[in-house]
């Protein structure tokens, strides 16, 4: 019986594509859906490329409704995985999946993260504190932003020449090496 995964995402999807590659012809893990709260994400288009079903919600359906728990009970969603995902996981998601929610931030927590922390917003601040180290942040997800139980970091060195778009070239490395690995590592964890 495969171990099946649901990708939340808001934007371009690089990690989730990372992810989808990895367990493409897996005979034990299936990426059963993919959900975005941004029709125009371009997740979307890299979900269609693997032949993975998507849905996309609102904001009502995401925080007033238990619609997608139930989607995710009826696919029996195994681990929640969230790629660039911009909201935060209400309660009674969390509730129904303790443990099995895991996010990535592109920074080492607790630096750099919480409400309007995310993408090119952490970089530029990294970049302004004059950090000499920038990083990764996996973690589980609990009723606060970048706040649930750490379980991996790594870090990378930042040159005094390096601009925006390097700090973010060599997070963004950081996080397709070790995000889709550490995803696998938890699923074996998973008793079906």
């Amino acid at each position: 019986m495969k171990k099946r995964i649901a990708i939340f995402a808001s934007g371009s999807g690089s990690n989730a594509q990372k992810i989808m590659e990895l367990f493409k012809h897996s005979p034990e893990v299936e990426i059963a859906l993919v959900l975005t709260n941004n029709p125009d994400a371009y997740v979307l288009q890299r979900a269609d490329n693997f032949e993975i079903p998507s849905h996309i919600f609102d904001r009502k359906e995401f925080y007033q409704t238990d619609s997608i728990i139930d989607l995710l009970k009826n696919l029996d969603i195994d681990l929640i995985v969230l790629a660039g995902f911009l909201w935060l996981i209400p309660q009674n998601l969390i509730a129904e999946y303790p443990g099995r929610i895991i996010n990535i931030h592109p920074a080492i927590l607790p630096k750099f993260g919480g409400k309007g922390m995310y993408g090119d917003h952490v970089h530029k601040a990294v970049l302004a504190a004059g950090e000499t180290e920038g990083g990764i942040t996996i973690h589980y997800v609990n009723e606060n932003y970048d706040e649930g139980e750490y379980i991996y970091q790594a870090k990378y060195k930042i040159d005094k020449d390096d601009n925006l778009e390097m700090v973010k070239f060599k997070g963004q490395q950081l996080e397709h090496q070790h995000y889709p690995r550490i995803v696998e590592s938890i699923l074996k964890k998973i008793k079906k």
